[in-house]
């Protein structure tokens, strides 16, 4: 029997040798997840990386677009491929979002800045379906799955206000779905939210309660693709459970909450937020939140953790100093209360250009352990649609991933800001420059973009396995020798040092570690022990990274 189990120990033992990182379904050390602490990749599904060359073309999308305004090829394929090659695991990154893939509008628009295709995802044509550019539902099937064998959660994008724009192709929705004006103005509450956000992009009208039809277009559609008695039977059963009017929104919540009882989807990043009346976003927690116990419990197999259905919610210059409260002048609203976990926060970058680290992490710490106490807030240094991000010319690479991903709250790695993809493209107008193909090439053969690429690895790695570091209790240890701190959540304890300008190292970890705790530096990978209660080694960087082993 001794023999016998040696024997199975060492063929486990070499089986587990022979598995890739990238296919492990549990990692070695289980590390629990917390959206708080969550490391997010956010990228643009057109942008990232062509899996499948044979979807580049659809719909006779065949017009010259301006410069980065068509379709670029990108796809779910694409990020599957990179999941399983390990790219976003080597980077600590335990949550991808992606931009809407439900089908777009089939033509081109032309305001002033070159004709522009839907590449983006945020004019939507028809919600029940994939946009065959980015795919089909079997490529999202499998890109789900793939994610969670690799401990990834998947956030997709809900447009709820808006359709796509009005041309030959797309015809504009009835007059009871959508408003065509008056152009929004962004003074007030009312100006704000009962308006186009541009011209030529039809409002929902998310305020309405009466019943409307389908639209004819879309009845067509269906009918076409021999699956309207489908669709039909579906909004009869979501209408007479829930006992919602037939009015605008609850059918747009009803096609996006499919894909999480079809396809298992951690959670929505909202759009436009602050330009739909509150209550929609209420209304639309409560839906999703059905859908996500749902698909748990027909799915057993497949439930990651206990953790809830995920809503980050875009409010446009929200910033963490305000609170719960957005103010838009005439009104306050809070988005947390009732339908958000998180809100995009849009000052860490001001903060991290005006203040020191030391001040930074301490505000954050102070706001999310108070005001914000439950809550939490997405962190972002570049986004695809911020014309003035942190590092536009790309300089700062090395900060830019030390603040991210150090300060409490959830961190977004912007697609390319691990690899210090160009954010000025020549020729590009608008928001089009921050949307280049992702700098594969460079990663694969340049050696500074290496470099950077390994920082946000070893950084991304850190947080990803120390929920400690994005959702723990921050504390200054010292400011002597650059910013040495602890981060504790649970039972999970960090100390970080940043700005170091002396290479020989000597902390108190007493309060933290005890004595002769094997600890590891993980930053320099090198081992050190906890000796009279404090640590001391050599390292030719200026940051440290301390577990214990």
């Amino acid at each position: 029997m001794k023999n016998l189990f040696l024997v199975s120990f060492l063929c486990i033992a070499i089986f587990s040798c022979q598995v890739k990182p990238s296919e492990k379904i549990v990692e070695e050390k289980e590390n629990e997840f917390v959206w708080q602490a969550a490391n997010v990749y956010f990228l643009l599904t057109d942008r990232f990386h062509n899996g499948d060359i044979s979807n580049d073309l659809n719909f006779d999308r065949t017009k010259t677009p301006g410069k980065l305004r068509g379709f670029e090829g990108g796809d779910l394929k694409g990020i599957t491929q990179k999941i399983k090659e390990g790219y976003f695991t080597k980077l600590g990154i335990n949550a991808i979002w992606m931009t809407p893939i439900v089908e777009q509008i089939h033509d081109a628009t032309d305001e002033g800045t070159g004709v522009t295709y839907a590449y983006h995802g945020y004019w939507a044509k028809d919600w029940t379906t994939i946009d065959p550019n980015f795919g089909t539902k079997e490529d999202l099937k499998e890109l789900v799955e793939t994610a969670h064998k690799n401990g990834i959660r998947i956030l997709l994008d809900a447009v709820i206000n808006h359709t796509g724009p009005v041309t030959e192709k797309d015809p504009v929705w009835p007059s009871d779905w959508v408003r065509t004006s008056p152009k929004c103005e962004y003074s007030n509450y009312e100006n704000t939210t009962s308006c186009t956000l541009v011209e030529n992009l039809p409002d929902i009208r998310t305020d309405s309660n009466s019943s409307v039809d389908l639209p004819p277009q879309l009845i067509e559609k269906w009918k076409n693709e021999g699956r309207l008695a489908q669709e039909m039977a579906e909004l009869d059963a979501f209408f007479k459970r829930t006992g919602y009017p037939r009015a605008p929104r609850f059918y747009i919540m009803k096609w996006l909450t499919d894909y999480i009882t079809e396809f298992g989807i951690d959670g929505y990043r909202v759009d436009t937020v602050k330009h739909t009346e509150e209550y929609v976003w209420q209304e639309f927690k409560k839906e999703c939140d059905f859908s996500f116990a749902e698909f748990k419990k027909n799915n057993p197999e497949k439930v990651l953790d206990n953790n809830d259905f995920y809503l980050v919610g875009e409010v446009y210059n929200y910033a963490i100093s305000h609170g719960k409260s957005f103010d838009f002048g005439d009104k306050k609203v809070n988005y947390f209360d009732e339908s958000f976990n998180s809100l995009i926060n849009f000052e860490i970058k001001w903060n991290v250009k005006q203040m020191t680290s030391k001040a930074v992490f301490k505000k954050y710490d102070s706001l999310l352990n108070s005001e914000l106490k439950g809550y939490g807030v997405l962190n972002y240094m570049t986004s695809h649609d911020d014309g003035q991000p942190f590092d536009k010319e790309r300089a700062k690479p090395f900060q830019t991933a030390t603040m991210l991903l150090l300060t409490p709250g959830t961190s977004q790695v912007y697609y390319g800001d691990e690899s210090a993809r160009s954010l000025t493209i020549e020729g590009a107008i608008g928001d089009a420059t921050l949307r280049s193909m992702m700098n594969w090439d460079d990663i694969n053969h340049t050696g500074e973009t290496k470099k950077i690429v390994e920082h946000w690895q070893k950084l991304g790695q850190f947080r990803a396995n120390h929920p400690a570091v994005g959702a723990g209790k921050h504390s200054v240890i010292s400011d002597k020798n650059g910013l040495i701190f602890s981060r504790i959540y649970k039972n999970d304890k960090v100390i970080i040092g940043i700005d170091l300008f002396e290479k020989s190292i000597s902390i108190d970890v007493s309060s933290i570690f005890n004595e002769g705790d094997v600890l590891k530096e993980t930053y320099s990978n090198q081992e050190v022990v906890v000796k009279n209660g404090n640590v001391n080694f050599i390292s030719e960087f200026s940051i440290f990274l301390l577990e214990k082993k």
